[in-house]
């Protein structure tokens, strides 16, 4: 793996900052598995991780999705169970599921939940949120507006927030994708993120913006490019 990563590294000059679109063309070229690589974004924030008032986050309905559709579950009762199952959620339910969850039963992706449940959701925290996937608020998994919720998060709707080092890692599609709607995800989400900036935050915001394939090297990309 390491011989292979540093022949794919041959392809990219680590010195130099690339365009968003050359970067596009660089990582489906440096996607060689044999199977769907991700594309990764990586933006390195100017902000203090540790301060609640300088954390990013947020969520974005990309314009070309991101390549896999994730299982969707809905806590919910009576008329918003029926919602859920009509927006295509893949489970819907309330005591049932969490039942299952306290078993260890997480067959889904994303947990969307009322409001109104999220008492019940209480017994099952310390399971879902090591796991990321406790509902929220912010995430807007916290809602009533359930059909659209579901709607957006089967497109995939995602959610960004910076980690413990002032970093966002997002994934803005697959190694297949035309690289024109690889670019335009990637613009999406640059853009996303820039206008989310903390008033606390002082000094330059966006330090450094690199792409990746799941198994491929890091290509960094201009700020000064058109973005």
């Amino acid at each position: 793996m390491a011989k292979r990563l540093k022949e794919l590294s041959k392809l990219v000059d680590a010195n130099k900052l690339y365009s968003v679109e050359e970067a596009a063309d660089l990582v489906k070229q440096t996607a060689k598995a044999k199977f769907d690589e991700s594309v990764e974004l990586h933006i390195r924030l100017g902000i203090d991780p540790k301060q609640s008032d300088q954390i990013v986050r947020g969520t974005i309905l990309l314009p070309n999705g991101i390549g896999k559709t994730r299982k969707v579950a809905v806590i919910a009762k009576g008329e918003k169970q029926l919602e859920a199952e009509k927006a295509g959620a893949d489970k819907a339910g309330s005591t049932e599921i969490i039942e299952e969850i306290t078993k260890g039963v997480l067959d889904f992706d994303v947990l969307v939940a009322t409001p109104d449940c999220m008492k019940d959701l209480s017994k099952v925290a310390k399971i879902l949120g090591p796991k990321g996937l406790m509902p929220n608020p912010k995430a807007g998994t916290v809602t009533f507006d359930i059909e659209n919720t579901v709607k957006d998060l089967k497109k995939g709707r995602l959610e960004y927030k910076n980690d413990s080092f002032g970093i966002i890692h997002c994934s803005v599609g697959k190694a297949s994708f035309e690289k024109d709607k690889l670019v335009e995800n990637i613009k999406a989400l640059v853009s996303a993120i820039i206008k989310a900036k903390p008033s606390a935050a002082k000094g330059q915001y966006v330090k450094s913006i690199s792409v990746s394939s799941t198994m491929g090297p890091g290509i960094y990309i201009d700020q000064n490019s058109k973005m």
